[in-house]
């Protein structure tokens, strides 16, 4: 062949260079992100066009690879496809096999937008209509998957903080499109709820994108939630991660863990509470016994001062006192003295001079005796009434 001839090839050697240099030039596998368009499963296989506005081209997700996909693209969803090309040498037909799908972050805010404003319309969505944590939860289900870290963070904190809690654990898938296998796990809770008497619920995910979360974002699974029987904890992702099912649980923490810290209280502060109520509570029996210890006593020393023996010697020195009062006071006393009483014959004792008169007659009572005595003269002092 000549330097200036061209090449001549058959359909099929010219399809099978093309394959051959576009098998070359491209990577086993790569990304590729645009809009779903027209998506439609034929013979279990799931074939749609993906455009970014400029350009379109065909997809294919063999059935094989469906069955195991987590997410399936509505038409308009902004997705990333992990592909590698597949050209049909046959007819010249160029396609993206696709791997994996993952929705964009559009296609997630787009859905928690409409989601969250068709909830909220119908009051779903209402901080006030959220119900109160209980106390201290005595049995609570925790919705998660099994096995997995978040679980298994969950289950060492319920330990620590509050060991006397019983934990259900209802193993569920917690991404993809499995929202009708979530709404089925909270539906059979409801019904079994008067056997189980739960006191709250924990549902929970571990990390990963927020494009994981896509699920919680689902309007069956959010009216379950809020529909549910008992108060729910969500700990969905990481603590920036907000989810419509966040906004319709009773409680939304920023983690698996801190659903467990949210519901628990803390066995070591519930401990030193214990302690210190202990101690008011001996603090306040020894005040009452003290108490009442006292009033015994005072009502023992009001006994005794009843008794006839005790009010009788109680007598008996009140008539001493009094006797020697009286005796005190006897004129025999001041007699002994040396003081005289002066009385008429009919014993009258005088008071006064005034009372006696010339040639009365009259007694002088002295310590030993009497003296029988006639008035000779009465003399006043001067300056006496």
């Amino acid at each position: 062949m000549t330097a200036n001839a061209i090449p001549s090839y058959s359909v099929k050697e010219l399809n099978s260079t093309v394959g051959s240099l576009l098998e070359r030039g491209f990577a086993p596998r790569f990304l590729v992100q645009g809009s779903a368009s027209r998506p439609q499963v034929k013979k279990g296989h799931l074939w749609m066009n993906l455009t970014d506005g400029e350009a379109t081209i065909t997809v294919v997700c063999w059935a094989s690879r469906l069955n195991q996909l987590d997410y399936v693209p509505a038409d308009g969803d902004g997705i990333t496809v992990v592909g590698k090309l597949n050209f049909w040498a046959a007819r010249a037909s160029l396609a993206v096999q696709a791997i994996d799908i993952r929705p964009s972050l559009s296609t997630v805010e787009r859905r928690f937008e409409a989601v969250k404003a068709l909830l909220a319309s119908e009051g779903l969505i209402d901080p006030a209509a959220r119900r109160h944590l209980p106390l201290v939860p005595t049995r609570i289900a925790l919705l998660t998957s099994v096995p997995s870290s978040a679980l298994a963070d969950m289950l060492r904190t319920a330990r620590e903080r509050w060991p006397l809690a019983e934990l259900l654990i209802v193993p569920i898938p917690v991404q993809g499109s499995v929202a009708p296998q979530i709404c089925a796990a909270l539906e059979q809770l409801n019904q079994v709820q008067p056997q189980l008497k739960l006191d709250a619920l924990v549902l929970a995910r571990g990390g990963g994108s927020r494009e994981d979360l896509i699920v919680f974002d689902d309007e069956q699974v959010c009216r379950a939630i809020a529909s549910f029987c008992c108060p729910v904890v969500t700990g969905l992702g990481h603590e920036d991660d907000l989810t419509v099912a966040d906004l319709v649980a009773d409680h939304r923490a920023a983690t698996p863990t801190a659903a467990i810290v949210s519901l628990f209280p803390s066995r070591d502060s519930a401990l030193q509470t214990v302690r210190q109520q202990r101690l008011q509570l001996v603090q306040q029996q020894r005040w009452r016994f003290k108490r009442e210890r006292e009033r015994l006593r005072q009502k023992h020393q009001l006994l005794q001062s009843v008794q006839p023996q005790t009010v009788l010697q109680r007598s008996r020195l009140q008539l001493d006192q009094r006797q020697q009062m009286l005796k005190a006071l006897s004129p025999d006393r001041w007699l002994r003295r040396g003081f005289a009483k002066v009385m008429q014959l009919n014993g009258t004792v005088l008071e006064s001079v005034s009372e006696a008169k010339p040639n009365d007659d009259l007694v002088i009572q002295l310590r030993d005796g009497q003296i029988g005595v006639t008035v000779q003269s009465v003399q006043a002092n001067i300056g006496s009434p």
